[in-house]
């Protein structure tokens, strides 16, 4: 029906979280339509973006700058280390505006399934920056998934003996939500997490 650049295009854009073929075709053609309001500025900035943004070489946070702006700002308390899995975690993190810390982005969780090990991880730098000796405490913020869990007490074992407090995210019943609409591990992750009234 479309030329190969089209085609291309739609396969390349079915690839992205959210679109199947058929989103990814109307997408293509929403942005074809639009040559010169969004697709070459859309091109110029996936351009930029490629040639610009790099993973932190601190934290593993994406920015153009090395270190990032979170790791740069001396406002920040580095005596706080939160440990996400990925960028979104970070960014969602970040959005809440509840956390002033540094953050260690492990690339990923620990998975048996798809051939993710220890080595795959950003596990042994975490472990170097604990053991520089300026982290207090290590905030555990993992998907309360099994892959996250088993990293989460994974990182445990290794920064056994380390003088910084570790710590994970509270789970349980989320703000404005009702009982009979959680589920059972969550409303059991809220009963042995409960706390003084």
């Amino acid at each position: 029906m479309a030329g190969p650049e089209i085609e291309r295009m739609v396969q390349l854009l079915a690839r992205l979280p959210g679109l199947g073929p058929r989103s990814a075709r109307r997408a293509a053609l929403f942005l074809i339509k639009r040559r010169d309001s969004l697709l070459e500025p859309l091109g110029r900035a996936i351009a930029e973006t490629l040639d610009r943004v790099r993973a932190c070489s601190v934290c593993g946070n994406l920015d153009s700058a090395d270190p990032c702006a979170i790791c740069a700002d001396p406002r920040r308390d580095e005596t706080m280390l939160c440990v996400v899995e990925d960028v979104a975690s970070l960014w969602a993190l970040e959005r809440s505006g509840a956390f002033r810390g540094r953050y260690h982005v492990l690339g990923g969780v620990l998975s048996a399934l798809e051939g993710v090990g220890p080595e795959d991880l950003g596990i042994p730098g975490l472990v170097q920056r604990v053991a520089a000796g300026q982290v207090r405490e290590v905030i555990l913020a993992l998907s309360a998934t099994v892959d996250g869990q088993t990293t989460a007490h994974y990182i445990v074992d290794r920064l056994a003996g380390a003088s910084a407090r570790l710590t994970g995210l509270a789970h349980g019943v989320p703000v404005g939500g009702e009982l009979d609409y959680l589920d059972e591990g969550t409303i059991s992750a809220a009963l042995a997490a409960r706390r003084p009234m």
